[in-house]
C-alpha cells in the first residue's frame, strides 16, 4: 500500500478532493432547493440531470480522450466543473440548475475515466488490486467528509457553493502537475444491450433497477430530507450513514458471494433492503432509525452493483468482460435517470414517504425478477471472484479489477 501511495498520491488526493466537492454539492442542491421555493417534483428533474449527463459523458467523453489526451481533457472539464458549481446561487431557477446538472454529469464522467485509466496504467501486476481499493477508499472518505463540512456554514448563503468550486480547483492541481506520465488511452468498445439481454437477463434487469434505486436514494435524501424539516446537521448524518453502510458491508457481502449461490444473495439481499426500508414508512423519523435505515439501505444497494456485476461475468469470457461492462454501464444509467423523477412523482403524491415507497418497490422488484429468473433453472458457465465496484464505475475500473485477477 505504500507503494501505491508514493507512486499515485497526486491522483489520490486530488480524486479525493473533487469528490469532497461534488459531495457538497449534491447535499447542498437537495437543501438549497427547498430554501429558493423548488417543489419537490422540480427538485427531481434537476437530480436526474445529472445522470443524463454523466451517461452522455460516460459515451463521449473516451473519445475526447482519445483525441486529446488526459491533461487537457482533465483541465478542460475541471474548469467546466468549478465554473458550474459556483454559478447555482446566481441563477436560482430550476431549469438552469437542471442544465447546469447535465453539465457537471458530463464533465465528471469525463474526469472519473481519465483518473480510472491513469491509475490503472500506472499500477504494477502486484499493486493493481492495493489501487483500486485506495481508489474507492478516498472517493468514500471525500464524501462523507463533504456532510461534516455542509454543517460549517447556512446553506443558504454562497460560502458552501464557492467552497466547492475552490475544492475542485484545487483536486487537479497535485494531478496536473504530478511528474508521472499521462499513459495512452484505448477505448473499450461496449456488447449491444441485445447480446447482454441475451448473455444476463438479471445482470441488465437488475442494474437497470439499480439504477433507478440508487440515484433515487442518494439524488433525493437531501430533498427529503429537507421536505420532513431535518436540520442541515440530521440531513449529513443521515447521507452519511448511507455510504459508511456502503463502505462497511462492501467486504463481507463480496466474501459471502463467492461462496454462495449469487442469485440468492441477489434475492436475499433485496427483500433484506425492502424491508428496511419499508421500515421509514411506520417507525418515527428520530436520528437513531433515520442513521440505521440508512446504513442498511446503503450497506446493501452499493455492494448490490457489484454483485448484479459479478452475476453477468459469471457468464462471459475474460475477453467480453471489459466490453461488457460498457453496456451495463448505459443499462444501469437508462435506470438513474428515471429514479429522481419518479420519486419526486410520488412525493407529490403521497408526501415525503413516497421516498421510501419507491426505494423499497425498486428493491422488492430486484427480488421478485431474481426469484422468476432462479426458476429458469440456467447454468452459470463460468464462477469468477466478486470484484468491488463503486456503483456506476467505469469500463475502465471493470478493466483494472479484471486485469488485477488476471495478475496481467
Amino acid at each position: 500500500m505504500l507503494s501505491v501511495m508514493r507512486n499515485s498520491w497526486a491522483l489520490l488526493l486530488g480524486m479525493m478532493l473533487l469528490m469532497l466537492g461534488n459531495g457538497i454539492q449534491g447535499t447542498l442542491l437537495g437543501i438549497r432547493g427547498k430554501i429558493e421555493g423548488f417543489s419537490t417534483l422540480e427538485m427531481s428533474y434537476v437530480m436526474a440531470a445529472y445522470s443524463v449527463g454523466f451517461l452522455l459523458g460516460s459515451r463521449f467523453a473516451p473519445r475526447m480522450i482519445q483525441r486529446v489526451g488526459h491533461v487537457r481533457v482533465f483541465s478542460a472539464l475541471g474548469s467546466l466543473i468549478s465554473a458550474v458549481m459556483i454559478l447555482f446561487p446566481v441563477a436560482p431557477d430550476w431549469i438552469a440548475w437542471a442544465a447546469m446538472r447535465v453539465l457537471l454529469g458530463y464533465c465528471f464522467a469525463g474526469v472519473y475515466i481519465s483518473a480510472e485509466s491513469w491509475l490503472n496504467a500506472s499500477s504494477t501486476n502486484e499493486t493493481r488490486g492495493q489501487a483500486l481499493s485506495a481508489y474507492m477508499i478516498v472517493n468514500m472518505i471525500g464524501i462523507v467528509a463533504a456532510q461534516v463540512v455542509m454543517n460549517l456554514r447556512d446553506p443558504g448563503g454562497f460560502d458552501l457553493f464557492i467552497f466547492s468550486s475552490i475544492l475542485v480547483s484545487l483536486a487537479f492541481t497535485p494531478i496536473l502537475l504530478s511528474a508521472s506520465r499521462a499513459p495512452a488511452f484505448q477505448e473499450i468498445k461496449p456488447m449491444s444491450i441485445r447480446a447482454l439481454l441475451h448473455t444476463s437477463p438479471l445482470g441488465c434487469v437488475g442494474l437497470f433497477l439499480l439504477g433507478a434505486l440508487f440515484s433515487a436514494l442518494f439524488g433525493m435524501a437531501a430533498v427529503w430530507g429537507a421536505e420532513v424539516g431535518l436540520s442541515v446537521q440530521n440531513i449529513s448524518i443521515f447521507i452519511a450513514a448511507i455510504y459508511i453502510g456502503g463502505l462497511v458491508l462492501q467486504y463481507p457481502v463480496g466474501w459471502a458471494s463467492d461462496r454462495w449461490d449469487r442469485r440468492a444473495m441477489i434475492l436475499w439481499m433485496s427483500v433484506a433492503g425492502a424491508l428496511a426500508t419499508s421500515a421509514g414508512l411506520v417507525l418515527s423519523w428520530n436520528m437513531v432509525v433515520l442513521s440505521g435505515l440508512g446504513f442498511v439501505a446503503g450497506g446493501i444497494a452499493n455492494p448490490l452493483y457489484s454483485l448484479l456485476v459479478a452475476y453477468a461475468n459469471d457468464y462471459l469470457e475474460e475477453s467480453e468482460m471489459a466490453g461488457a461492462s460498457a453496456g451495463l454501464l448505459f443499462i444501469y444509467g437508462l435506470g438513474s435517470i428515471g429514479g429522481p423523477m419518479v420519486t419526486g412523482w410520488l412525493m407529490g403524491r403521497v408526501g415525503p414517504s413516497g421516498f421510501f415507497v419507491f426505494i423499497a418497490i425498486m428493491f422488492l422488484a430486484i427480488a421478485a425478477y431474481a426469484l422468476w429468473r432462479m426458476t429458469r433453472g440456467r447454468r452459470r458457465l463460468f464462477r469468477r471472484q466478486l470484484r468491488t465496484l463503486a456503483p456506476g464505475a467505469s469500463p475502465v475500473a471493470v478493466e483494472a479489477a479484471i486485469n488485477r485477477d488476471k495478475g496481467q
